[in-house]
């Protein structure tokens, strides 16, 4: 994570992710612009973050180790989003780890100098409510289209999701926990969608093919989803 020092560019992200709207306080003087690698972490698992991130390009993961030490993603995060936001709330909520699937510009206001404005601050306890709701609901349609919805469908969306430049790379221990599926399960869909040639193995994972194919059956499912982003 690097704090890149160009005020043109934090103020155009500023303007067109409706950043400012979202605070009833001036935070603009304070608010910093910060570049993410693909990989890199936004917040490290355990570390209190030092800022409330406001994601303004790019796509992250949110996972968390068991105590059985196996790693458990949780969820995934596009732009425009808050980060940090539980635990700017909750001084006591363990952080989760969040990593950058690709690219990410964030705008990120320091937590412990705005903590007591935001919390007493109406419009942006309004916005916080309305995006934890959109989180949750977003988290029950997930949990029913496992439920009702074919692997073949499910594992299209989750490669469209996590893919970076053409690259799916998640570890199949991981996918299958996320979808509620047997390792074996999941690899014999893998195996047919390298055989109908939507995939192709490569040393580092998979590279996709046929992107519109994966998207039309992803479409199946999560209609209302705008994977359309995701062609470029």
């Amino acid at each position: 994570m690097k704090e890149i020092q160009n005020d043109d560019l934090r103020q155009q992200l500023i303007s067109n992710s409706g950043y400012k709207e979202c605070f009833s306080v001036d935070v603009i003087r304070d608010t910093r612009l910060l570049h993410i690698a693909a990989g890199d972490y936004i917040v490290r698992e355990g570390n209190q973050p030092g800022y409330l991130f406001y994601l303004v390009r790019g796509r992250a993961k949110l996972y968390a180790t068991l105590p059985n030490g196996r790693v458990s993603l949780i969820d995934f995060f596009g732009a425009p989003c808050f980060i940090g936001e539980i635990e700017l709330v909750d001084t006591d909520h363990e952080p989760r780890a969040v990593q950058a699937i690709e690219e990410c510009w964030c705008l990120a206001l320091p937590m412990k100098q705005y903590r007591p404005q935001l919390l007493n601050d109406a419009k942006f306890l309004r916005k916080l409510c309305v995006a934890l709701s959109h989180k949750n609901y977003r988290n029950i349609v997930s949990l029913t289209q496992n439920q009702s919805f074919p692997l073949i469908n499910r594992l299209a969306a989750f490669i469209l999701l996590t893919q970076h430049s053409d690259l799916y790379s998640e570890k199949h221990t991981q996918a299958a926990e996320y979808m509620g599926v047997s390792y074996r399960h999941l690899l014999f869909v893998i195996a047919q969608f390298t055989r109908d040639g939507l995939l192709l193995k490569q040393k580092m994972g998979y590279g996709i093919k046929d992107k519109k194919r994966l998207m039309a059956l992803a479409l199946e499912m999560d209609p209302e989803n705008n994977f359309t982003d995701l062609l470029h």
